[in-house]
């Protein structure tokens, strides 16, 4: 299984030398994948979460790329609606080629509705402008004269039954994020119930779960949340159930976390010491 980190490409700690810590930081404690976060507009309901600046994700990836070697690199979750298919379609596939191969496409439907107004994108419309998306893309890569070569995966997020259904019809994987234990279980019962009405397979299950250590066991809690022994025990748990990959998020809430991203790498090498 795959242990990948979602890094905070926002919030008034991020600067360009921070990501590129993040990046080597990441690397060299022998993670497998980085990702990053998207918006575009830093409207106020995205700033009550995610604060300015905030790195455009294939902008700061392009960026990472450059500084890393061998980390695998993606989008939790590329917002598709803001964008125009054969745009996305063009950036993934030049990051893919400029990266050696290494990026991941993570695609969802956006939840800001003051964003999605100041970029003209209707709200309402966000679940068919994103399997358009997702289709479009994979005919664009067909021509691989101009796309270039290489399968570039493409992970759904999403906990709704049409997030499910489109992940089931056109993702590579399910990327469900920062779920309890019993909503997990739901989702990939729920995932196998799809499967079989759509007559296709199960996609691969590619969970970002919150990455919390506490000092004392929680009895209430979401997936990567407590003691170090609940944490490791949830990965082990996800392995057995044959996730793919697990995306640790390390982000809690509060931006001024991003000031001091000491404290998410001394958690990160916490569970890359006891989970391998």
């Amino acid at each position: 299984m795959l242990i990948g980190v979602n890094v905070p490409n926002f919030g008034p700690g991020t600067t360009p030398a921070v990501l590129r810590d993040w990046a080597r930081t990441v690397e060299g404690l022998g993670f497998d994948l980085l990702m990053v976060s998207d918006h575009v507009a830093v409207t106020p309901d995205v700033a009550e979460q995610y604060p300015a600046p905030f790195y455009e994700p294939f902008t700061a990836l392009s960026w990472l790329a450059g500084v890393t070697e061998r980390i695998s690199l993606g989008t939790t979750v590329l917002i598709a609606p803001y964008r125009h298919p054969l745009l996305v379609a063009r950036m993934a596939a030049n990051l893919h080629q400029l990266s050696g191969g290494r990026f991941v496409l993570g695609v969802g439907v956006g939840w800001a509705r003051q964003e999605f107004e100041a970029l003209g994108v209707p709200f309402r419309q966000r679940g068919k402008l994103t399997d358009d998306l997702v289709v479009a893309v994979r005919r664009a890569w067909r021509d691989e004269a101009d796309y270039g070569t290489g399968r570039i995966p493409i992970w759904v997020g999403g906990h709704s039954d049409g997030a499910l259904r489109r992940a089931v019809r056109h993702g590579d994987a399910w990327h469900g994020l920062r779920l309890t234990h019993a909503a997990w279980r739901e989702a990939v019962a729920r995932l196998g119930e799809i499967a079989d009405e759509e007559g296709r397979p199960v996609p691969e299950l590619a969970p970002r779960i919150l990455l919390r250590i506490t000092d004392r066991p929680l009895a209430e809690r979401r997936m990567g949340e407590g003691d170090v022994g609940q944490v490791v025990g949830d990965l082990a748990l996800l392995a057995e159930q044959g996730a793919r990959a697990v995306v640790l998020d390390p982000f809690v809430g509060d931006p001024a976390e991003t000031l001091d991203p000491g404290v998410a790498w001394h958690a990160l090498a916490t569970v890359r010491k006891e989970f391998r």
